[in-house]
């Protein structure tokens, strides 16, 4: 998976784009779970290890290269990707972006995280070498499933973060993220692990995709505080359409004592509820 949304400095309302909750690498059957399912036709999906760890950022334009060499410290990504057509190609790609329903910064006049139109995408493939064998009617596909498990993933951490926003009466945000494709976390290596006793409860494969989100907390006194999130990006068997899914792994990383209580305590609540009768009909 590897892409997630471009920056954009005028973004300031957001579109309501799909959202699924984010689930468990293990096997849903054993967590009762139900997996995300990806939003576009199956001829037009492609596999999710082929989607490139590229991500377009800022206003758009062009250049001669069509992307820029400046990162921009907020994902370590290209600052600039051109939403020009390419020589050769034989598509149109769309070049509207849409927005995510993601505060971005700390500022509300920040507005929203923003996500990269197909042309800018492809333009971005094709200069990291990403784009050989990739048909260019499948880009807006991929485009999709980026923004569909992004989407995921922030109302996943939306209900980490609950307690905290009716705490202080003030919601999150996201300050900055990093795709860590090829780092594996620790509990993504502990359940490989696992799964070599437990193949049927727990995922046999790796996850696809690896990404650590800076998410901004109030701190109750006017300011925030940055609480950084794992997300692990594992592909599901398709469903009985023959859809692909997906199945995310959210948490916040055990970085602190309070992270450590807050997983504990996610962990413990449905067990809770469950012994108090607190079952879902």
């Amino acid at each position: 998976m590897g892409w997630f949304w471009a920056d954009s400095e005028s973004a300031t309302s957001a579109t309501n784009a799909a959202a699924s909750g984010a689930k468990c690498p293990v096997d849903h059957k054993a967590k009762a779970s139900t997996p995300a399912v990806c939003p576009v036709k199956p001829k037009e999906s492609k596999p999710t290890s082929e989607l490139p760890a590229v991500c377009p950022m800022k206003k758009d334009g062009d250049n001669s290269s069509g992307v820029s060499d400046t990162l921009n410290p907020l994902n370590n990504m290209p600052s600039f990707i051109s939403s020009s057509k390419l020589p050769g190609q034989k598509l149109d790609l769309p070049t509207d972006r849409t927005f995510s329903t993601i505060p971005r910064g700390e500022d509300e006049d920040e507005g929203v995280w923003e996500y990269p139109s197909p042309q800018q995408m492809f333009n971005a493939m094709m200069k990291k070498g990403k784009g050989d064998g990739i048909p260019e009617d499948a880009v807006e596909s991929m485009v999709d499933v980026h923004n569909f498990l992004n989407e995921g993933a922030w109302q996943e951490i939306l209900e980490w973060e609950k307690p905290y926003e009716s705490l202080y009466n003030k919601a999150p945000r996201l300050a900055q993220f990093t795709g860590r494709p090829h780092d594996l976390s620790p509990r993504a290596r502990m359940y490989l692990q696992l799964s070599k006793i437990f193949p049927k409860t727990f995922n046999t494969d790796p996850p696809f995709d690896r990404h650590d989100w800076y998410v901004l907390r109030s701190n109750g006194q006017g300011g925030w505080n940055q609480v950084r999130y794992v997300i692990d990006y594992y592909g599901g068997p398709d469903d009985e359409h023959g859809m692909p899914t997906f199945f995310l792994d959210v948490r916040p990383a055990l970085d602190n004592v309070t992270n450590a209580k807050d997983r504990m305590a996610h962990w413990l609540k449905p067990h809770w509820d469950k012994a108090m009768g607190k079952v879902d009909e």
